[in-house]
């Protein structure tokens, strides 16, 4: 019983191996892009204050 449901564990592992939808690439760049926005935002607004 234990060695037909490895079997079937093993199949089903190799069947669910696919392309991802989004390259990963992509996901990459969109972060960065989010990231360098925050950034600059976050240099516009304390650009001309005094520290504290």
């Amino acid at each position: 019983m234990s060695s037909q449901i490895a079997m079937l564990l093993v199949r089903a592992s190799e069947e669910a191996h696919s392309e991802p939808l989004i390259p990963v690439w992509v996901v990459g760049l969109i972060t960065f892009g989010i990231l360098m926005a925050l950034l600059l935002g976050l240099i516009a607004f304390g650009g001309g204050r005094d520290h504290s």
